[in-house]
């Protein structure tokens, strides 16, 4: 028993380009740790979008996605910091970081990144803007005198990071972003007669930018007096080729020597002092599209699009006319398509370099480790599912932009004549058929949208509206679509999510500042069973919590970290819970019984409060709103809910297997002073929540005890095989399958597919950091040494966020492209065999302020101890990576339309994964491989005689079936 597969690929979802991307702080080569906590990067889409990612130490968490609309797009992303306020007492209030962009227009757009939509915008009388810049921060003691500080400290302004973009018509404007307003202040160059558009700029200090334009040359203005400094010419074309050179791409080193890449392929570098021309280095075949630099000044790199990345360095200790040389030292094709953005950042253990461009992936390169990790490629695909699905009526749904398209998907014939047929025959009519498609009216983009299960309803929202759809079946199998009118203050509201209950009686829908609105359906029986919302919707109230982050030390998100970012209903829909960026959970359960006597508008108000401790219970809380004899509580043991580790990639309840009894109209009597009593019994369902988080770390809570279940006990994080805990794709979505005794759930990331099954313990996988795991000690190097060194984690091991400095793992040494050997061997005494490699790598232990990898290396040894003593002398036992890999699926193939992952999977195999599929966009259960389940609930079959497993559509977008711009193609498109 297994899982059927239908291997979609016929989803249109178009990924989008990357113009942008921007670091939240700049590099802090004195900082120990693998970034802040409040480091984030934005990267800017061509389709409006611009997703927040936490890179979490190398693990490379997207938050959220602000979306963009139609006909807009990101051009350019800025970070600023306010300035820090100082009480009378002392204490010390972070500056807020402030995230801005530009796209093609004259104004420039600043975020709200707690309500994920633009807070402002300032426009003028100039040209589109190509290219911004923010000022670097202040750093008095270095750039102030003692004179001078007490009146740099009583201005305000000069605090303030102001901002600086070029125009098309070559007009540079500076901006203010002091008290806490965004506005423009002056304009450096006014629009000259060629009118030659301002392709790059950046700040060479804190007074001085530089700017690149479109006409051989770059210009350097002084922001104290708008004066232009200096002009530095290109000089003419090359021959035959265009008379002016764009210079699409200037950066500031460290020592203040500037860096420029244009339209020749050539790399500049120009003297800081007094501008002029100390090297050029003809690196590229194509345009030099962008320019980044270490933050040591030490090594640049550029991309272009001739799809290159490019390293150089300086070269020797000496100096030659007082410079040092620079040399072009590798280069590589990591891109499939134009390299268009960059940006780094670097501590001393964590040094990255992003890069984005037409190929949608985002790319990332360690700078310190250059040739010795490997680089990581992070797909330009949704990374939360844009795919849902109705399983009781075969229906999947995607959407994207502004449309919605709503497929048919046969059932799989498991006859014998259809498995007799060719592996690779495709039938496009047996496979799908477009019941639907929805056009969103507006310019703005679908932030969320989902089905109801049974296939009737259909909710999208943007942020400004909600929408509400009704399906109906047509002939052909295809379906109708009515939209339902909703209340104004529903409705004209935007949302950053909406989702249905399993059972399709209530909408949840989560607004912008991430307050939690809760509405009840229900059909008109007197007018054809007309679709109706009640009027009266419920707010629900999440518990109060502590400061995120008491001891902000880089700057403040605000209320960022509590976005809510994941939802659950359990299967009979009587409990819910959200999760936040944080790691936070909150929860509520639906008391009473559905009384469908009362009227549609009746409003019954509880009398009696509610039993709870907390003294700062809204009066919703106290009162809550009664809607057909139900009303939702918080749950008496929420607070007794752990916070999680980590933001949650996962949350859902285990289907229940079976049918819990349901009381019509409770056991409340009506009398005369309470015609519509309701009852306050609690949900006896299935309540265990499946937990699972952007760390890869696994936990099941019983929601309504407010503990772990016991299955949790028994299987902490650290009984996943090392193999999967090594993933660096995350997850994006789960799939229950639940039959007999078997209890399992299938995850899934962009790449990868793992089986779990949750009836059974799993056992021990033993892994670096654990006291008893001899094997991942390198050879010939024993205990004690290894732990006066660094420790080598295996090569064929490398857990995600680990033993690297945020990139890829580590490349074997029989890899390396660069150097030369990488091991030296100790002899010890006249004997041979007495000999030990150890590696020139291996490097004295560093303590680092913000590393906790040792805390997670002893928290894995404890809880290996612990599971023997939870588990009795079950379970215990040792288990190998081969037991759950299975790269190829276990019928050694895969073919045509339909794959079938069943067969091959042991009685005693707790997990499986495999590699086989790319792309993902995601995986939707369909539902009817199993309709005679219910027959064998409780009982104990043979693999023969078990029924089939759950039936899935797997969505597959391949980038090369995406329509992407013609390339460049060059006379050495074997260099690869």
């Amino acid at each position: 028993m297994g899982m059927d597969i239908h291997r979609c690929r016929f989803v249109p979802y178009p990924p989008s380009a990357i113009n942008a991307v921007a670091f939240s702080h700049l590099s802090s080569l004195s900082s120990t740790s693998k970034g802040f906590s409040t480091l984030r990067l934005a990267v800017g889409r061509a389709n409006g979008d611009i997703e927040i990612w936490n890179p979490m130490r190398g693990i490379w968490f997207q938050e959220i996605v602000l979306r963009g609309g139609k006909d807009r797009s990101i051009e350019g992303l800025v970070w600023t910091q306010d300035p820090d306020d100082v009480d009378e007492e002392g204490w010390k209030t972070p500056g807020r970081l402030r995230l801005f962009s530009i796209g093609y227009s004259t104004a420039v757009t600043e975020w709200d990144l707690d309500l994920a939509k633009p807070l402002r915008h300032s426009t003028g009388n100039y040209g589109e803007l190509w290219c911004i810049a923010a000022q670097p921060v202040l750093q008095s003691s270095k750039e102030a005198s003692t004179e001078k500080q007490d009146l740099l400290s009583s201005q305000n302004d000069v605090r303030e990071q102001n901002l600086v973009a070029g125009c098309a018509d070559g007009a540079i404007v500076l901006f203010s972003t002091s008290d806490g307003d965004l506005r423009s202040l002056k304009a450096l160059a006014r629009p000259s007669k060629k009118k030659a558009r301002v392709l790059s700029i950046t700040y060479q200090n804190r007074n001085i930018v530089v700017a690149g334009h479109a006409d051989s040359t770059i210009r350097v203005f002084d922001t104290r007096n708008g004066q232009q400094i200096r002009n530095m010419s290109l000089g003419a074309g090359p021959v035959g080729g265009p008379k002016e050179t764009l210079v699409w791409s200037v950066k500031c080193l460290s020592d203040g020597t500037i860096v420029s890449g244009d339209s020749t392929g050539t790399m500049r570098f120009w003297d800081g002092k007094n501008f002029t021309l100390s090297q050029r280095i003809k690196s590229h075949v194509a345009d030099i599209l962008h320019v980044a630099a270490s933050a040591d000044g030490e090594t640049v790199i550029s991309g272009g699009m001739d799809r290159r990345t490019t390293v150089y360095r300086r070269i020797g200790s000496g100096k030659i006319a007082g410079k040092r040389l620079w040399a072009e030292l590798t280069h590589s094709r990591l891109h499939k398509h134009d390299v268009k953005a960059m940006a780094t950042f670097e501590t001393k253990d964590f040094s990255v370099l992003v890069s984005g461009g037409l190929d949608t992936n985002l790319i990332i390169t360690p700078i310190q480790k250059f040739g010795k990790e490997f680089h990581r490629t992070i797909s330009g695909h949704p990374l939360q599912p844009c795919i849902g699905g109705a399983p009781s009526e075969g229906l999947m749904m995607s959407w994207w932009a502004g449309e919605i398209h709503i497929w048919r998907i046969p059932g799989h014939d498991h006859s014998q004549q259809a498995a007799s047929q060719k592996d690779n025959e495709f039938d496009e009519v047996r496979t799908r058929i477009l019941a639907a498609r929805i056009l969103i009216q507006g310019e703005e983009s679908l932030a969320s949208a989902d089905m109801a299960e049974n296939g009737r309803m259909l909710a999208a929202c943007t942020m400004s509206a909600v929408k509400l759809f009704r399906l109906r079946p047509r002939p052909r199998n295809t379906l109708k679509v009515s939209k339902v009118e909703i209340p104004s203050d529903v409705g004209e509201v935007g949302a950053r999510m909406v989702r249905f209950s399993p059972d399709g009686k209530w909408l949840l829908i989560i607004r912008a500042n991430s307050s939690i609105q809760i509405c009840r359906l229900r059909e008109d029986e007197s007018v054809k069973k007309r679709l109706l919302l009640q009027r009266k919707s419920i707010d629900l109230e999440r518990l109060p919590r502590d400061p995120i982050e008491p001891k902000y030390r880089h700057g403040s998100l605000g209320n960022y970290e509590r976005s809510i970012n994941r939802i659950a209903f359990s299967a009979d829909s009587r409990v819910l819970v959200v999760g936040d960026l944080s790691g936070y959970l909150d929860s509520w359960v639906l008391e009473g019984h559905e009384d469908l006597t009362q009227e549609t508008d009746e409003v019954v108000e509880v009398t009696e409060p509610l039993s709870s401790s907390d003294d700062e219970d809204t009066d919703e809380e106290n009162h809550p709103r009664v809607i057909l004899g139900q009303h939702w509580i918080r749950n008496p043991t929420a607070s007794l809910i752990p916070k999680l580790a980590a933001s949650a990639l996962l949350l859902s309840f285990r289907p229940s297997k079976e049918q819990s009894t349901k009381l019509i109209n409770g056991k409340e009597h009506p009398t005369r002073k309470t015609p519509h009593p309701h009852s306050h019994d609690l949900p006896n369902g299935e309540d265990r929540l499946f937990a699972f988080t952007c760390k890869h770390q696994m936990y099941e809570f019983s929601i309504l005890s407010g503990r772990l279940s016991e299955w949790s006990r028994r299987n902490p994080s650290s009984s996943l095989p090392p193999t999967f805990r090594g993933l660096k794709d995350r997850a994006m979505g789960s799939i229950w399958d639940i039959c007999g005794t078997k209890e399992r759930i299938w995850l899934y990331g962009s790449s990868w597919l793992w089986m779990f099954d949750l009836s059974i313990d799993f056992p021990i996988a033993m892994g670096p950091g654990t006291q008893d795991a001899d094997h991942h000690v390198p050879p010939g190097l024993d205990r004690a040494d290894n732990l006066k060194r660094r420790r080598e984690p295996d090569e064929s091991y490398v857990e995600a966020g680990r033993s690297n400095t945020g990139a890829g793992g580590k490349i074997p040494h029989s890899e390396l492209s660069l150097g030369i050997g990488r091991k030296f061997r100790k002899m010890d005494g006249p004997e041979p065999s007495n000999g030990r490699w150890i590696s020139v790598d291996l490097e004295p232990v560093r303590a680092s302020d913000d590393d906790d990898d040792d805390d997670d290396d002893d928290d894995t040894a404890n809880q290996s101890t612990l599971l023997g003593l939870r588990r009795g002398s079950s379970g215990n036992g040792i288990i190998t990576d081969d037991l759950a890999e299975d790269h190829v699926g276990p019928d050694g193939k895969v073919a045509g339309e339909l794959a079938l992952a069943r067969g091959g999977i042991g009685k005693t195999r707790p997990y499986w994964g495999t590699y086989i599929y790319r792309n993902i966009l995601g995986i939707v259960p369909l539902g009817r491989g199993r309709e005679h389940d219910d027959e064998h609930v409780g009982q104990t079959l043979s693999d023969d005689d078990a029924p089939r497993g759950v039936e899935v559509a797997l969505v597959e977008r391949p980038m090369w079936e995406v329509d992407l711009p013609p390339k460049y193609h060059g006379n050495q498109e074997w260099d690869n």
